[in-house]
């Protein structure tokens, strides 16, 4: 914590503490038992989080309960034991979820939250009311198959109780058939003042690691403080391979086959690098891929061929073949990779059609051919249609070698990459934004730097509903899976061939195995290989999905959803809905999508009451009282829960990470709003269905303007814009007739039946009321969350001037919204006519004009394009239906 800050709550403490009655001190909240056992039989990983928490209080209490798991995992069990009676989480199809997830928020209740943190972890996190002086105990089980990456596979457990717990264990056992080769640990709880509190015990097909850190560890460990333990414990090993058919395994009429031959010759590659310099990738972006370049250029075998490409609006080429990777010409191309430089638009349709024609012209038996695309972008110029490009991609690759999409920071179309990459046999990688992007671009590379086989097709005899059983290429260090279910359970053996290229010669690989050697497991796990062909089934129709259209996209989507229900797996078709011994009270957990928050907010407190966040990854109390006529609240973390209410500003790091939106967009119909100034205007942006590019329209200073209003549910905000110059000077929000929020480019006014609040910008706080409203400012942003509504507004300072500017996060999927935000699925087709470029808008031909614009919903405002186009006719309404007399 900053000392600045914690110098301001100390002072606040001190000030409420003289002037308020005595108070005693007391442990709110005790977990007094946390356990993580995990168990991997054949990589698969089935890991049950057990946290019991006490309620210390002569009153009840809301008790949070939140841990962090892999994001590629499956949760797929939930439950709360309360006075010994159990409420279990239900897997629903999202539609069935939905419905009670409204029933529960149209009652003022809460939805439950899975959101994503950072590269591989997602949060989970639930609630329950607590009697006075009694227990509850929460226990999440999820799965997932752990994958080989550069010859290892990783598990990953994230612990962060924020509290010294008496009886805290991690216990991790892993069974492995054909025995383990190498076991290691790492991650922030594998340190040296941890090392006795670590053991590993190693046989030939198990290894058991265990963690039992005292109270005294927890609180004094380099990654720890007073209040605890907070990091991951990362396990990494591989297996055995002495047979190099694979290792099959059998269990309860279901099978595995885990290929990964090794002492294989390296097939020599024709690798196309394509690299984004559009001005987008200004500044560390750029200077981090050419220094990953550079490393990857070093990397390159003598008999690899290889080609660079940069591209903006515009195709360079470092060479036009595929040149040897000879000294001299690495060489020459790091000098090419040196002066690369940011500039222009993104056509990225041009810049991979010329990446395939290159690979086509050199042509090589017994060689593997790659594309990788690195962008951090939306096509912006030549063909900006995503759909005709991915057609145009497919058509020109004819699936003759695969396309590897890295797509860099949060801003890039990441599904319309994931969908490239798929139709041609690659995957999507999303490149983070940190200080280590360049070791992400080359670890990357590093992966797929190693062909061994081509054309890699497995076959079986006596079975059934195989997962995928054919794959364009396998890399040294990976590994291939596939699983099936045994169509005969008296046959006493299956047989196996697998059949593939090797440096242009075909080789078969012939095994049989006794179906009736059963894995050693756990009863409990006795099912897993049943579980683990069901895992690796949804994965891979999720996926398949993406590539159908019509009845076959519905016929995959609902095998998967079948599965999903069957073995209560929450995925992206399934919602966990927890219904708690309050009143009825329903949670809706969804897994979030790649890279994307949560769609639904965090679960709002209650006015003047304790909360309290118990388990994984921290405690946090938000308490709120009337001070001198005005309600203030806090939220700060700390190991002492004291029965008084503190005034303090919340820390900017709490503030920033305590409601994430969605990036400007409004959740369930993919619209984003911009604006910038078109002279005595502000300008509006809007994104438009199946298009890159947006349309924009202008309006007129000075108005008082509608900006969204969903009458049904009583929420309203209005903004009155500047007189001479571009934003807003005020944005009001209504909210069920008792909430009022005026917000100036000054101050932040509150006020309801009870209470009034004053803000001035540069003050940090977090507010919470009933009826789901919660107000969290930083120096220059406010979120605002109202029912199903969530809305950021930033305060601008530049150009001379202050300004606000309000973004729509959130608003729900079945509402009817209206207003200048109110606009969605709007869509568009290109009309292009000689010096009068045209657009077909709800069938209507519209003049457009192509122009440049800055997004407002950024404090960066960075630069964009779109058609510029008649208010009239992408509202299809005049503007003074927008026009209100008072906001």
């Amino acid at each position: 914590m900053d000392r600045g800050v914690l110098k301001v709550i100390l002072l606040a403490v001190f000030l409420i503490s003289a002037t308020s009655d005595p108070v005693t001190k007391t442990q709110d909240v005790n977990i007094y038992s946390f356990y993580i056992n995990s168990t991997v039989t054949s990589r698969y990983a089935t890991t049950i989080i057990t946290s019991r928490v006490a309620n210390r209080l002569n009153e009840s209490q809301e008790i949070f309960f939140e841990v962090k798991i892999p994001k590629n995992a499956f949760i797929s069990k939930f439950r709360m034991t309360i006075d010994g009676k159990s409420y279990d989480g239900v897997v629903k199809e999202k539609a069935d979820a939905q419905q009670q997830y409204s029933r529960a928020v149209s009652r003022g209740q809460s939805a439950g939250l899975i959101k994503s943190v950072g590269r591989t972890l997602e949060e989970f996190k639930t609630s329950v009311n607590v009697a006075a002086l009694s227990k509850v105990t929460f226990e999440l089980t999820y799965e997932e198959l752990l994958k080989r990456r550069l010859g290892k596979y990783e598990l990953l457990i994230n612990a962060q109780p924020m509290q010294a717990v008496k009886d805290f264990k991690i216990n991790v056992h892993i069974h492995e058939k054909p025995g383990i080769s190498f076991l290691e640990l790492k991650g922030d709880l594998s340190t040296n003042d941890l090392a006795n509190a670590i053991k590993t015990t190693r046989a030939d097909k198990d290894a058991w690691v265990t963690f039992f850190p005292t109270r005294v560890q927890q609180k004094s460990c380099k990654n720890c403080d007073k209040n605890g333990l907070k990091g991951d414990l990362l396990i990494t090993y591989d297996v055995e391979r002495q047979n190099p058919n694979g290792e099959m395994t059998v269990s309860n009429g279901y099978f595995v086959h885990n290929f990964a031959p090794s002492g294989l010759p390296r097939i020599s590659k024709n690798v196309v690098f394509i690299i984004d310099r559009s001005g987008s990738m200004r500044g560390n972006k750029i200077v981090q891929t050419r220094l990953a370049l550079l490393r990857i250029l070093s990397d390159l075998a003598e008999d690899d061929h290889f080609g660079l490409i940069t591209f903006d609006s515009k195709i360079k080429l470092w060479k036009r073949e595929l040149l040897k990777a000879t000294e001299a010409n690495l060489e020459d191309a790091k000098s090419f990779v040196k002066n690369i430089v940011d500039r222009g638009a993104t056509d990225i349709n041009a810049a991979v059609l010329e990446g395939v024609k290159m690979i086509n012209r050199h042509p090589q038996e017994g060689t593997a051919s790659i594309l990788i695309l690195l962008t951090d972008g939306d096509p912006t110029t030549g063909e900006t249609n995503t759909e005709r490009i991915m057609s145009n991609v497919r058509k020109a690759i004819e699936s003759k070698f695969p396309l590897y999409c890295l797509g860099f920071g949060y801003d890039v179309n990441f599904d319309f990459l994931t969908k490239m990459s798929l139709e041609n046999n690659g995957v999507a990688r999303r490149i983070y934004e940190d200080s280590d992007a360049d070791l992400q671009l080359q670890g990357f590379y590093d992966e797929v730097a190693v062909p061994l086989l081509t054309d890699i097709q497995l076959n079986y005899i006596g079975v059934s509903n195989l997962t995928q059983n054919n794959f364009a290429l396998y890399f040294n260090g990976s590994e291939i899976v596939v699983s099936g279910q045994i169509t005969d359970n008296n046959v006493e053996s299956i047989s196996t061939e697998v059949i593939a290229i090797s440096k242009g010669n075909k080789v078969t690989y012939h095994d049989a195995v006794i179906t009736k050697d059963v894995t050693d497991v756990l009863p409990e796990h006795e099912d897993f290989m049943e579980r683990l062909w069901a895992y690796l089934t949804v994965k891979q129709l999720l996926d398949k999905q993406v590539l159908l259209e019509g009845p076959e996209k519905e016929a995959v989507k609902n095998e998967s959803l079948k599965l999903s229900l069957k073995y209560q797996f929450v995925t992206p078709l399934t919602s966990m809905v927890v219904t708690k011994p309050q009143e009825g009270d329903v949670e809706v957990a969804d897994k979030p999508k790649e890279g994307k928050e949560s769609h639904r907010p965090p679960v709002s407190g209650r006015s003047g009451s304790h909360r309290i966040l118990s388990g994984t990854p921290s405690l946090k109390v938000m308490s709120s009282r009337p001070v001198s006529g005005k309600l203030h609240a806090v939220s700060h973390t700390t190991p002492i829960f004291q029965k008084h209410y503190i005034v303090s500003p919340m820390p900017p790091d709490r503030a920033r990470g305590h409601r994430k939106g969605s990036r400007g967009r409004i959740i369930g119909h993919d619209v984003t709003m911009r604006t910038d100034a078109g002279g005595n205007s502000n300008r509006f942006m809007l994104a438009a269905d199946g298009q890159s590019q947006p349309l924009c329209f202008d309006v007129l200073l000075h108005h008082k303007l509608r900006l969204l209003e969903d009458s049904s549910r009583e929420f309203y905000i209005n903004g009155e814009s500047q007189t001479t110059r571009r934003g807003f000077s005020k944005i009001a929000f209504h909210y069920k007739k008792t909430h009022n929020l005026t917000i100036t480019t000054n101050s932040i006014s509150y006020r309801n039946d009870q209470d009034n609040v004053d803000l001035l910008w540069g003050q940090n706080f977090a507010l919470s009321y009933t009826d789901g409203v919660d107000l969290i400012t930083t120096h220059n942003k406010i979120n605002v969350s109202m029912g199903d509504f969530s809305v950021s507004v930033l305060l601008h300072k530049n150009d001379g001037g202050v300004y606000l500017w309000p973004a729509v996060q959130q608003y729900p999927q079945d509402g009817s919204p209206t207003g200048i935000f109110g606009k969605y699925n709007i869509s568009y087709e290109k009309a292009h006519e000689f010096n009068n470029p045209t657009l077909k808008i709800m069938d209507k031909n519209v003049n457009a004009t192509w122009a440049h614009v800055k997004d407002f919903t950024k404090h960066s405002t960075p630069n964009v394009h779109c058609w510029l186009v008649p208010f009239d006719d992408v509202m299809n309404r005049k503007i003074s239906d927008f026009i209100v007399t008072q906001i």
